[in-house]
């Protein structure tokens, strides 16, 4: 039985180790099976992250830079639910996002991208669930940006999320991709993941959570374990 079958992750909703088409798991996926070490007490236990310190706008990457104006590109809401496989909430669940800016640049020194910085984005941010498993961030639509797996391969517009459990070493890194981008039958990182998988990956345009004359919102609901889990890439 593989690691994600003992986990109970749906192995025709996550992606595999090694995907042909993704020139990167080539070089990094495991030769051999995975050995499953038994938990130490450091493992299974760690800091909660209910009483930790977030700063009053690191949530919303429109304002969290040192900016003199406000960061070029479309202003979008994402929020959505945290929930187990019986769709209970999580509350006080650590969420860090990161994403390249409206021009598909990351700010990074190794993102050299012929595509301009913007001096007023960061594309990091983080906040916690409250107290119903809810989240929320306010941030720019990415842009698409090419990435030289294939000859003219384009990566879609996608944000990273980064989920914490109760311990450092419970991390669930994932993507949020956006309805109707007709990059997405092109990425071999997204076609990585099952078919049935794959739906769970794209948001939802939400006009209720859309800010008049400000902001269109995204719902991207997550849920970490069962048939429905969401596709994670650090399985």
């Amino acid at each position: 039985m593989s690691e994600m079958a003992q986990q109970g992750f749906d192995m025709e909703v996550q992606p595999s180790y090694l995907d042909k088409g993704y020139k990167s798991t080539l070089l990094r996926a495991p030769s051999r099976a995975l050995v499953l070490p038994k938990k130490s007490l450091s493992e299974s236990t760690g800091p909660l992250f209910k009483d930790f310190e977030i700063g009053a706008l690191d949530h919303d990457l429109t304002k969290n830079a040192i900016k003199v104006a406000e960061p070029l590109g479309e202003r979008i809401v994402v929020h959505g639910i945290v929930t187990n496989e019986k769709g209970q909430p999580l509350p006080y669940t650590l969420i860090e996002i990161w994403q390249a800016n409206s021009a598909g640049r990351y700010v990074h020194k190794v993102d050299q991208h012929d595509a301009p910085l913007d001096p007023n984005f960061l594309g990091t941010g983080r906040c916690m669930t409250d107290a119903n498993g809810k989240y929320r961030f306010y941030t720019i639509k990415p842009g698409a940006y090419p990435w030289g797996n294939h000859y003219n391969a384009w990566r879609p517009a996608h944000i990273h999320l980064s989920l914490f459990g109760g311990a450092i070493s419970s991390r669930l890194i994932t993507q949020m991709y956006f309805p109707n981008d007709p990059l997405c039958k092109y990425d071999p990182i997204f076609n990585a993941v099952p078919a049935k998988g794959r739906d769970l990956l794209v948001s939802t345009f939400d006009l209720d959570h859309t800010e008049p004359s400000f902001a269109l919102g995204y719902r991207f609901d997550i849920v970490l374990r069962g048939e429905n889990a969401t596709p994670f890439e650090n399985l």
